[in-house]
């Protein structure tokens, strides 16, 4: 209580200079949250974004080989074929899921409309790598590849182009290029700016196998088994690297091309985008963190002043507490404990404040890229753990002079 007394004695005695630096510890500790809040908010809205088109997927691309291996000659086309995915399911051990993608033009007629349309031809496992969220009926089963049954999901914009608003389109019969399909699933409406083949709300899905014998590609060099790429999810985060290069070798070897070969196959990796944006964003946020953290500390040299201010003007008062028989040890804590009041108050005022603004931008529609300002346990903690360091670091000299007064100096000082 008697500290309590002690700050707000001296905030009364120096109302303005107390109230400029509070002022400007507050603002420190709302820049940290706040530029804290802004990077964890691109990258949420980068991650979400990129789940839109899978959780942490790599697509496997056909290339161009740009170096000689086994007497072969630069510039061959090299593309992806339903063997390298029997392998790499078979042999990368990194590799946790894989499923081939293979794409057709094809004409799609209802009893209402007809269109042209991306057919794309996958597995079951497909909706386990990429996002295809179902809001009517099912997505492919296993039974359904093995058994080529002529089944089809629709994409939104497909749905609207052949059956309009129309109910029980589930279970309703569709002719793709001539060939009667059953609709047992819809895809709702997707947001999705990422994209390699095209959108989804704008395709049929139907088994590859279905599709390899009713409907193949027309494309002159297209042979059986060809693919248009390959899809996988690595088992692991930390080792997508690994499943990266078994990936490559299982392809080199298959097709005739040395695996350090970038230019042989292309790979659209989901997970190195994302660390490379994520690094970006806390490359900034480290850089605005600093000059906030400068503010901070500007801050905390204005409580330095205040509490040597205080120690000048209480001097009579240390030296007959410590003729009384204070101990050295009890002045300094009373006056760095009372730093650290003063430097905790303002910076929870200004945590209050960031999480206030925080609370009114998130209440706002965000847009894509971007999650709004989340005010995370950790980043209140990165802030209070700068404002306990610049707090400590600025009532400690006042504390230790206060301190170090002896008693006959103190009770001689005029003041």
């Amino acid at each position: 209580m008697e500290v309590l007394r002690q700050v707000a004695s001296n905030f009364s005695r120096n109302k303005l200079r107390s109230f400029l630096t509070m002022a400007g510890i507050a603002w420190g500790v709302a820049s940290i949250v706040l530029i804290v809040a802004m990077g964890d908010g691109f990258k949420e809205g980068q991650r979400k974004n990129t789940a839109s088109l899978g959780e942490n997927i790599v697509i496997v691309f056909g290339g161009r080989t740009e170096l000689q291996a086994g007497g072969q000659r630069a510039g061959r086309r090299i593309r992806p074929t339903y063997a390298d995915l029997s392998d790499i399911r078979a042999e990368c051990f990194e590799v946790r899921k894989a499923t081939p993608e293979l794409q057709n033009q094809v004409n799609a007629t209802s009893p209402y409309n007809s269109g042209s349309f991306s057919a794309l031809g996958v597995e079951a496992a497909y909706s386990q790598l990429r996002t295809i969220p179902i809001d009517q009926g099912r997505f492919f089963d296993d039974a359904d590849d093995t058994e080529s049954r002529r089944v089809c999901i629709l994409g939104n914009n497909v749905r609207k182009q052949l059956f309009g608003e129309r109910p029980g389109v589930i279970g309703a019969q569709v002719m793709l290029s001539g060939i009667p399909f059953s609709v047992i699933g819809l895809s709702p409406d997707k947001q999705q700016n990422s994209s390699y083949n095209g959108r989804d709300i704008d395709k049929i899905f139907i088994p590859y196998s279905a599709m390899l014998r009713d409907m193949p590609p027309k494309d002159s060099f297209y042979l059986p088994g060809i693919l248009n790429d390959i899809v996988y999810q690595p088992a692991s985060l930390e080792r997508w690297e690994t499943a990266q290069q078994q990936v490559r070798r299982v392809m080199g070897r298959n097709h005739g091309f040395d695996p350090a070969d970038k230019g042989a196959v292309r790979m659209w990796d989901t997970i190195e985008s994302a660390g490379l944006v994520a690094a970006i964003f806390d490359s900034m946020t480290a850089f605005l963190g600093t000059i906030a953290f400068v503010t901070l500390t500007l801050g905390g040299v204005g409580v330095m002043n205040i509490m040597l201010v205080s120690v000048t003007e209480r001097t009579r008062e240390i030296g007959l507490r410590k003729a009384l028989g204070a101990r050295r040890r009890t002045i300094l804590m009373d006056f760095l404990i009372e730093g650290l009041i003063l430097a905790m108050a303002s910076g929870t005022i200004g945590w209050l404040f960031s999480w206030g603004l925080a609370s009114i931008v998130n209440s706002f529609p965000m847009p894509e890229m971007f999650a709004g300002l989340p005010v995370s346990g950790s980043t209140t903690a990165w802030a209070f753990a700068a404002l306990a360091v610049v707090a400590v670091g600025s009532a400690f000299w006042p504390a230790w002079r206060a301190a170090a007064l002896t008693p006959v100096e103190a009770l001689r000082d005029e003041r």
